[in-house]
């Protein structure tokens, strides 16, 4: 029993563990040759460990044979491919000529075929005897000379890696670099122990072949603390997750399955483990999604759990574990939004009073003409000055000046409401239309209320009290005029008529 057991134990589980570390790593990333490299050299080790297992099961005999052929040959692979492995790591090949690398680091698999040829006598070893249940090899100078070799290469490979970590900045680098080279310290340690002594029938024949266990466990810490030959989906995990746009996954239904950092903050009123995409989404693009349809530079609105924000937003339709989902890339644009609805705010109304401006004021002035020329309506237009307004800035300042811009601007936009539109024009100047307006009664009407509001209303300004005199003009469409210009300069001559008679009253 116990000696069916040795060779699972000794044999079949490193080989098992063997085989899982390099598909492992080798599926990762096929493409890469870093993976290929440690997948290649964990597979020599399976087949030094296979080649032990076999000559344990076989006759004493066929020890020579398998050791010269199989063992040392497969032997000789190792160093070269942990050479290789170090440069292409360290990106030291790209300082190499192409006519050199990779091809310097095979150089001694020439000696495969010569060994093949002289029977592996120069690097194996070729007696063979039992020591209880083990078929151990008899250490003749070959085998020193060879062991030595390999230890030498694998030096050599060490010295380089503690090189380029003390050259590399990079924290992680630093990291995976100090473990890597604990580990084949290691892992060299007992390979020159267990290599250049002999433990009798106490140990397996070659005990030093361990040591790879060692190497391969130090490539599993690195792989698992630092990603260290990750497989390859995890560099757009890290683009997934360091991505400035807020990226969502959800399945039809709604339900969000990942959300990236930036999401996360986009959302941040919102827990989005339990919140479903169709809450957050505005109506249209809530139907989009329904319908499936392709969502490319798409400006909408998402809830965020505290306001509805501006976002532009790509989306596309993909399959995840047998399960449609989609897939929303958003960028918030509210500030930019804001930025345009100021801009265009600015470009037809005043910055000071924010009334419509001169521009705005023609523009609307010109629809309501033709409106009123077409429905046989008439249409009125109010031209107001503001009296002693420039004696107001030299005497109180602009200050004063521009406090009292804003409060006109107010009287008369509260007495205007929906029948009308106010509009600044520049200076002191303040100008509205009404439209329709049934009959000149009721415009001088509103002329009245204008001249009492204006009359009783008082600007408190620091310790002074000021009043907001004023004068206007009325023109009356069609019987004053046709057009814009017309209208507005019969309202003006009336205003400067109104202006000259307060003053000859004062």
């Amino acid at each position: 029993m116990l000696e069916s057991l040795i060779p699972i134990a000794l044999y079949v589980l490193p080989m098992l563990f063997f085989f899982y570390m390099g598909i492992n790593v080798l599926l990762r990333n096929p493409k890469k040759v870093e993976h290929r490299l440690v997948s290649i050299a964990i597979g020599c080790y399976f087949l030094l460990f296979l080649e032990e297992y076999v000559r344990y099961q076989l006759p004493l005999e066929y020890s020579s044979a398998l050791a010269a052929l199989w063992f040392a040959n497969v032997g000789i692979v190792l160093p070269s491919l942990s050479f290789h492995f170090i440069i292409k790591l360290s990106g030291a090949y790209r300082k190499m000529p192409k006519w050199l690398y990779p091809y310097i680091f095979y150089l001694p698999l020439l000696i495969i075929p010569v060994s093949i040829l002289n029977n592996s006598k120069y690097i194996s070893s070729q007696e063979f005897v039992m020591a209880g249940i083990w078929k151990l090899p008899v250490y003749n100078t070959s085998y020193y000379a060879a062991l030595t070799a390999s230890i030498l290469i694998s030096v050599a490979s060490l010295i380089f890696l503690s090189r380029y970590q003390a050259l590399n900045r990079s924290s992680e680098h630093q990291a995976i670099y100090r473990i890597l080279r604990w580990g084949m310290s290691i892992s060299l340690s007992w390979i020159a122990f267990f290599g250049y002594f002999q433990f009798g029938e106490y140990l397996p024949p070659y005990p030093y072949l361990y040591g790879g266990l060692i190497w391969c466990f130090t490539l599993q810490v690195a792989m698992k603390k630092y990603e260290f030959l990750n497989f390859d989906h995890h560099r757009y995990k890290k683009l997934f997750d360091m991505n400035p746009a807020a990226i969502l996954l959800a399945n039809i239904s709604g339900t969000i399955k990942e959300a990236n950092p930036s999401a996360r903050q986009l959302f941040s009123f919102v827990d989005l483990d339990d919140a479903n995409l169709n809450t957050l989404a505005s109506e249209d693009l809530a139907s989009k999604l329904q319908a499936k349809q392709g969502i490319i530079d798409m400006e909408t609105k998402v809830w965020n759990g505290e306001q509805w924000i501006d976002i532009l937003v790509k989306g596309d339709y993909v399959f995840v574990e047998h399960e449609d989902h989609v897939i929303l890339i958003m960028r918030d644009i509210t500030i930019k939004k804001e930025q345009q609805r100021q801009i265009a705010f600015l470009a037809y109304h005043d910055p000071l009073t924010e009334l419509p401006n001169r521009r705005y004021f023609y523009q609307e002035l010109e629809k309501s003409i033709v409106q009123a020329e077409q429905q046989q309506e008439q249409l009125a237009i109010i031209l107001i000055d503001l009296d002693y307004f420039k004696e107001t800035n030299d005497r109180y300042g602009h200050q004063a000046g521009d406090e009292m811009l804003q409060h006109t601007a107010k009287l008369i936009q509260q007495l205007v409401g929906s029948t009308g539109m106010a509009a600044r024009l520049g200076g002191d100047e303040f100008v509205l239309f009404i439209h329709p307006v049934d009959h000149e009664i009721q415009v001088q009407k509103i002329v009245n209320q204008l001249n009492a509001l204006f009359a009783h209303t008082e600007l408190r300004y620091g310790n002074d009290t000021l009043s907001i005199p004023m004068s206007c003009g009325v023109s009356i469409y069609p019987q004053d005029g046709s057009d814009v210009d017309t209208l507005l300069n019969y309202a003006d001559k009336a205003m400067y008529r109104s202006k000259r008679q307060r003053k000859l009253k004062i």
